[in-house]
């Protein structure tokens, strides 16, 4: 099996971490750190032969983000022809919070005119209509499921039911699904 490196990106809190935890259980090593309001990144990486957990800049077959700049962010590690999965949502920096910078105008726009593969989704639209907002990371799977090749649509709603606590499993299996549906 060829080795295959996904990126996970967002903003500490959003929930990139049961993400990964998700995606894991699936596919095998996680490698990765948490900030909470800062940048998180979280490296997979499978295959036969897998030398390392960390993914250089040119080696990301794909990379699922959070929020609009973080796909914006970490862009350089996408490989040619590969694909970003990006919720629409826009969560302000510190610095565009405390009003020293703006937030870019036109980001997913300016990725497609870099001749790259872009999914947008709203996500968040998708997680509140599955029950919960703080769903989004289950609806970015649910995404992730219909354009990773290989893995058994059962896998996925077996991941999702070992990782989120039993009192969500309802409200995030229906995010999972709506983010098959996006």
């Amino acid at each position: 099996m060829e080795t295959k490196s996904i990126m996970i990106v967002g903003v500490g809190g959003q929930g990139t971490l049961l993400a990964s935890r998700i995606l894991g259980s699936v596919l095998g090593t996680v490698h990765g750190m948490s900030q909470r309001g800062g940048s998180v990144v979280t490296y997979i990486r499978y295959g036969e032969k897998v030398y390392s957990p960390v993914i250089e800049k040119g080696q990301a077959d794909m990379i699922v983000s959070f929020e609009q700049l973080e796909a914006a962010r970490y862009v350089s590690y996408l490989k040619k022809g590969g694909t970003i999965i990006t919720n629409t949502q826009k969560i302000s920096p510190m610095p565009v919070i405390t009003g020293a910078a703006e937030y870019p105008d036109g980001i997913i726009d300016k990725i497609k005119a870099m001749g790259i593969n872009i999914i947008a989704v709203d996500a968040l639209s998708a997680a509140e209509k599955a029950g919960s907002a703080r769903a989004v990371n289950v609806v970015l799977m649910g995404v992730l499921s219909k354009v990773l090749p290989g893995i058994e649509l059962d896998a996925w709603k077996k991941a999702v039911e070992k990782c989120v606590p039993a009192k969500v499993i309802e409200i995030n299996e229906k995010a999972f699904d709506l983010g098959r549906d996006l």
